[in-house]
């Protein structure tokens, strides 16, 4: 069994690409996070490091996955597929919770919990579509694939934000935000010819625009704001 959809893309390649995110990852939060641990300021609440293990678990479990499938070893596959459905929520409680915590430091509530809950819904989302669908391997392999865009956008903006120079036109999300349009763009064109799936990338591009306008535009989301003071408000950190 392979999860080789046609030769436009090769999904059990998909580690290669995926090892990337993970370096991405640890320089962009090497500064902040990684390199604390080092210098022995290391002062992080339990959140932080809730979120940050098991987001470095779930890039690492897409890694896994694809490598996996090319060594034919379907059933560690399943195995690990299984385990997700506990490593998953994780992923999202970590990220609620990590939100909650900032909540308090936050000048704009509203806006300040938007961002991390813009990356739970597309995680969901993408999840959601992979289990799903996890019989259909044209599909599962791309919703798996895309839950990793997520994790990209915080790393990416950080990697860029301490790597640029202060004189480089653009500021450092909006370059996060072409490269990431870009690369999904560039699936999309790539795989345009594929007869199965073919919809769950300019589904996920098509998220990220709504997103993108909603926060470049400073739109009102009606009730979000009510929504943002009410879950800042409950007993969870």
């Amino acid at each position: 069994m392979s999860v080789k959809i046609s030769n436009k893309i090769q999904f059990e390649k998909a580690d290669i690409y995926l090892i990337g995110l993970l370096i991405i990852a640890i320089l962009g939060f090497w500064p902040s996070y990684f390199s604390k641990f080092f210098d022995g300021t290391a002062d992080f609440t339990q959140y932080i490091h809730a979120h940050a293990t098991v987001m470095m678990l779930w890039v690492a479990f897409l890694i896994l996955q694809p490598l996996l499938i090319r060594q034919k070893k379907l059933a560690v596959h399943r195995i690990l597929g299984k385990i997700s459905y506990v490593l998953f929520p994780l992923v999202i409680i970590a990220g609620a919770l990590l939100a909650h915590h900032r909540a308090e430091f936050e000048t704009n509530l509203a806006r300040g919990l938007f961002i991390p809950f813009k990356d739970i819904v597309v995680l969901l989302v993408a999840y959601g579509i992979a289990i799903y669908h996890r019989k259909n391997i044209a599909i599962h392999a791309r919703a798996m694939i895309a839950t990793a865009i997520p994790f990209l956008e915080p790393a990416l903006v950080r990697f860029l934000n301490w790597s640029l120079p202060d004189a480089f036109p653009l500021r450092p999300y909006l370059w996060t935000v072409i490269i990431m349009d870009l690369i999904l763009i560039g699936l999309i064109i790539r795989e345009r010819k594929e007869k199965k799936g073919r919809w769950v990338f300019p589904l996920i591009l098509g998220l990220y625009f709504v997103i993108q306008f909603i926060l470049f535009f400073g739109v009102d989301i009606p009730g979000w704001r009510p929504l943002a003071e009410w879950f800042a408000a409950l007993p969870l950190t």
